[in-house]
């Protein structure tokens, strides 16, 4: 994965913060090993990009408001990412075997444990927003904003359209509805959760960032019809070439490859022009900058 020296810099110690307090929250003692699936959804493994939006924008935008705010925000949303990942992948949705590298929860701890562990994992990330000392209205607001990307209006409903649509032609409007949704929204809402950490909530900067999250969630999944078809399952850590075997409707499917990857890097001079547009100044924006880069010209 093509990242900078000051991205990777950035990151390290953050993805560290992540994962620590991934593992500190998640407690292995849950009833009959239903802890131990949880934590193995959900460790050692993945690139963390929504946590890493939402701590890059509430950077950009001067900080959070309270302690760990942002940072209970990026494991929510992780923890809402990998929910989706274990059903995902469950034998009466896309049927995989390997995930992040290692075999799916399904095949590892059976498919009812599967399938509790995601709906814990679901419950545990808005119990992760709301401490008892934390300010009441960044709770309120971050728990609308994922529950909104979560559901029927975000990545249930996205991975619905998907489903839907297997062995047939999508126009292309309806399949950047289908991704909007289904992976968009969490990126989106990564973004979103950053800025209310940070206190902002509304206004001419609000919608720059909300079109930057928009344009960056389209193009992340560009980028991964493009990797389904060049990559291999060792590189990706999944199932290479799932969605043509499925006979899914993907933007290689639609606009041909070499279309598709112009369409990427069109996009992520979208969210660039975005970041602009929310009158911040260069250096506060870098990150988010990066970030953009590496979704982009990452190679799994």
């Amino acid at each position: 994965m093509s990242m900078s020296p000051a991205l990777q810099l950035w990151m390290q110690p953050r993805l560290q913060q992540v994962e620590d307090a991934l593992s500190r929250w998640i407690d292995a003692a849950a009833p009959a090993d239903l802890g131990q699936a949880m934590r193995y959804a959900v460790l050692d493994g993945g690139k963390r990009l929504r946590p890493l939006l939402v701590m890059a924008t509430a950077q950009a935008l001067g900080g959070t408001k309270e302690q760990q705010a942002d940072l209970r925000a990026a494991c929510a949303l992780e923890l809402i990412h990998a929910y989706s990942l274990v059903h995902d992948d469950m034998p009466c949705m896309d049927n995989d075997v390997l995930r992040r590298g290692k075999p799916t929860v399904h095949v590892q701890f059976g498919q009812a444990q599967a399938l509790l562990a995601g709906d814990a994992l679901q419950s545990l990330a808005f119990e992760f927003l709301t401490p008892e000392a934390g300010d009441a209205t960044i709770q309120a607001r971050c728990c609308a904003l994922l529950a909104r990307a979560s559901g029927y209006w975000g990545m249930a409903g996205g991975q619905a359209m998907d489903l839907a649509h297997v062995g047939q032609r999508m126009p292309l409007q309806d399949l950047q509805q289908m991704h909007r949704l289904k992976t968009g929204a969490l990126l989106l809402c990564g973004v979103q959760m950053g800025a209310v950490c940070a206190g902002l909530h509304q206004g001419p900067r609000w919608q720059a960032l909300e079109r930057f999250g928009q344009t960056l969630g389209l193009a992340f999944q560009v980028v991964d019809d493009v990797l389904d078809v060049t990559a291999d399952s060792a590189t990706l850590g999944k199932t290479a070439g799932k969605d043509a075997q499925a006979d899914k409707p993907t933007y290689v499917s639609a606009l041909g490859l070499a279309q598709a990857q112009a369409w990427a890097d069109e996009l992520a001079q979208q969210a660039q022009q975005a970041l602009t547009d929310t009158g911040l100044t260069e250096e506060p924006l870098t990150m988010l900058r990066e970030l953009t880069r590496w979704v982009v010209q990452r190679t799994h």
